[in-house]
């Protein structure tokens, strides 16, 4: 019997598509992503499949930088829709009871205040289940569109970041647990001596406080990161509670888990105590034969234009001037300001030759992004039980080929497989997502 179960998170987004630009396209995906139906239909299933969290990617731009247009991404849906998190995970939360409730907010464009009361009134209204993935945001589409010409650099971004976390924690903290006392006899609603000023004075930023949201049930709500250079891993090592990575083979999930939890030790924190998840794509069926052929049907469905634009995307890089098969000089790749991680990822997968654009395009946005497990519920808890025991992870990020079919396969053949091996919970431990996760409250 394993010592451990693995952690599970439902990798979402409020758009058309998944992380994988064919989403759409799938004859079994569900089109009503504008209701409100749709989304607690989806974490519904994810919390029968037992699965910790589920969390939404988002931008604050449409992908444009692919010919100076978004006329493509609008063609071929690449994320040209994201709605609202806040509300979209407050329609969740009243249609669930257990499954941790995450979105991505950037520091880069909201203030630690409105980032601080979003998630502190969703932990109340949640029962205790919010979490925070934090991101430093990418391009310069963003930024365009909340009036910057021109995104921040690299590290720059992860500096302010830094600011905006002990910002935001800070006015977390600015109530203490058992502040409302609620004396209506005696007139006393909260003990002033428990609500402090914050009074946080930053490079970059500041706050007074107190927050305007009492301590939350989690004390602070569970914080994600997925930053993959080197700046990024030291910036998840300081903060995160569960960080998730993209490595496309079990020997560089293997070093990026050491790594990773070498720069968590070196911060002063417990490995033990953060959960590091790789994404991974499921492709499950009741035969073999059904999910290759389901797979191959996949790996047809993405417009090669969608992968391209969403490449520019996360790199800020206008590929259009380049062929297909052109290798691309390292200089202009070396001049990527956004996700610097990924370009990282992918020379690591194909060390030994130059990168060209079809390269780049195929691992971006499609099912070879990421690692697949295909196969019956069996075969694919093999793999994801490999995965857990050989120092690679301690669970997994899954991300959707078509919304809900893909976690209704995994509920229906995988959930139950890895139940039976002692590998996943058969219910929720506790009432809140840290103690499902097994973290402790600050």
């Amino acid at each position: 019997m394993p010592t451990r179960t693995m952690t599970l998170v439902g990798f979402m987004q409020a758009s058309n598509v998944t992380v994988y630009a064919g989403a759409w396209r799938h004859p079994d995906a569900d089109p009503d992503f504008l209701s409100a139906r749709y989304y607690q239909h989806i974490a519904q299933v994810l919390e029968g499949a037992r699965f910790d969290l589920l969390f939404f990617d988002d931008r604050l731009a449409m992908p444009g930088i692919y010919g100076d247009s978004v006329a493509e991404t609008v063609r071929t849906g690449a994320r040209c829709v994201k709605l609202d998190l806040s509300v979209t995970l407050g329609v969740i939360a009243a249609a669930t009871e257990h499954i941790g409730l995450g979105a991505t907010y950037s520091t880069t464009y909201y203030a630690p205040f409105h980032v601080a009361r979003t998630f502190a009134t969703l932990d109340h209204l949640s029962a205790g289940r919010a979490a925070w993935n934090v991101v430093t945001s990418v391009n310069d589409a963003e930024a365009q569109n909340y009036g910057v010409d021109v995104h921040a650099g690299h590290d720059e971004r992860y500096d302010l970041a830094d600011e905006f976390l002990e910002a935001t924690t800070g006015l977390w903290d600015t109530w203490e647990d058992g502040a409302v006392v609620d004396d209506r006899e005696g007139g006393v609603f909260a003990d002033p001596a428990k609500v402090h000023e914050l009074n946080y004075q930053g490079r970059h930023y500041r706050s007074r406080g107190p927050l305007t949201v009492p301590r939350g049930p989690q004390g602070r709500p569970v914080l994600i990161q997925a930053g993959s250079s080197g700046r990024g891993r030291e910036f998840a090592a300081r903060w995160a509670d569960v960080i998730f990575v993209n490595e496309h083979t079990l020997e560089l999930a293997q070093a990026h888990y050491a790594d990773q939890r070498a720069r968590i030790a070196a911060a002063g924190r417990d490995p033990d105590k953060v959960k590091i998840l790789p994404l991974i794509y499921v492709v499950a069926a009741e035969t073999e034969a059904e999910a290759r052929a389901e797979e191959q049907r996949l790996l047809d469905l993405v417009d090669p234009m969608a992968s391209l634009v969403l490449l520019g995307e996360v790199t800020n890089l206008d590929f259009s001037g380049f062929d297909i098969d052109e290798p691309i000089p390292e200089s202009f790749l070396d001049s990527a300001s956004g996700i610097r991680g990924f370009l990282d990822g992918v020379r690591a997968h194909l060390a030994g030759r130059p990168l060209t654009l079809r390269d780049l395009a195929s691992h971006r946005a499609t099912l070879r992004a990421s690692p697949r497990f295909v196969g019956t519920g069996a075969q694919i808890a093999d793999g994801l039980e490999e995965w857990l025991t050989s120092g690679a992870c301690d669970g997994f990020v899954v991300a959707a080929t078509n919304q809900p079919g893909t976690f209704e396969a995994f509920g229906r053949h995988v959930s139950p497989e890895l139940q039976r091996r002692g590998l996943l919970r058969r219910d929720y431990e506790g009432h809140t997502l840290r103690e499902n996760l097994g973290l402790a409250r600050p």
